[in-house]
């Protein structure tokens, strides 16, 4: 099929998101794209046309996911890939954010990608092909950093779900990718992305730290380039064997050896209590 396939994007007005729907349309890709708000779209993507269809869509309103979806069969006549970008980022200790704070960022960040996967899943297995690729973080996979609790919580969460529902669909031949980038030079650390605490706990002093970096310092030098990461995701969309677990970025490929590794160590220091439970 080639670039003859239908893309469908969540989060696609900004970031990631944005950059890999570009490099899709000018390849020649179909490509239906969602965010919260259709202008935004059109603003940097145009209008609706033969190869690009902009969409509203709320991701926890189940309703809105489903006519998104109806709407890109309806104009595509189907869907071939799928790719669950859209989420925000939470940057607090886990004592100082509220329930609410926390179940919201679980609602867009898993429970909304999980509308997504429930509504597009019919048209993939009818199909007997497709890809889905869930935005994770190296967060969802190396979780030590003071004040990403929630949100890396979210994120193991896509990568647990993923490698199960890899299990799920691979009897009617379609692919799932869990996609771990670093740090990439988005807006993701800005306001419009990041969320922090209702009310921050002083007592918290790494937790302080580590916002103060990430938006002084590290927001607009992350080392990653986005066009690239859009068009690794193409590069393995057209593959017969495409992976299960793709690590995006130099710091996410080698903290995911880091971590590799320190749990190598530590099965080896206590096999004999991992092992000796048995009857």
């Amino acid at each position: 099929m080639g670039n003859n396939k239908v893309w469908f994007i969540t989060g696609a007005s900004k970031g990631i998101g944005l950059e890999l729907a570009k490099k899709l349309l000018a390849q020649g890709y179909r490509v239906a794209a969602t965010s919260r708000n259709e202008a935004s779209l059109i603003a940097v993507l145009g209008n609706s046309s033969e190869n690009f269809l902009p969409l509203e869509m709320d991701l926890v309103d189940e309703k809105s996911v489903k006519n998104a979806i109806d709407k890109t069969v309806g104009h595509f006549k189907t869907i071939d890939v799928l790719v669950n970008n859209a989420g925000y980022g939470l940057l607090g200790a886990l004592e100082e954010l509220t329930d609410a704070e926390s179940r919201k960022n679980f609602e867009v960040n898993v429970f909304g990608l999980l509308n997504v996967i429930r509504n597009t899943m019919p048209i993939l297995r009818a199909n007997k092909s497709g890809h889905i690729f869930n935005i994770s973080s190296v967060g969802g996979y190396f979780g030590e950093f003071p004040g990403w609790g929630i949100y890396c919580s979210t994120k193991f969460a896509v990568a647990g779900l993923t490698e199960s529902l890899a299990a799920e669909i691979k009897p009617f031949g379609v692919h799932a990718t869990i996609v771990y980038p670093g740090y990439f030079r988005t807006d993701f650390l800005k306001d419009s992305s990041l969320l922090l605490p209702e009310n921050p706990n002083e007592a918290y002093k790494e937790v302080r730290q580590s916002e103060s970096a990430h938006k002084d310092q590290i927001s607009e030098n992350q080392p990653g380039d986005p066009v690239k990461l859009a068009e690794a995701l193409i590069k393995v969309s057209e593959d017969q064997n495409p992976p299960l677990h793709l690590f995006l970025g130099e710091d996410a490929f080698n903290m995911a050896n880091q971590k590799i590794a320190s749990v190598q160590s530590e099965l080896g220091k206590w096999k004999e209590v991992s092992v000796g439970t048995n009857f």
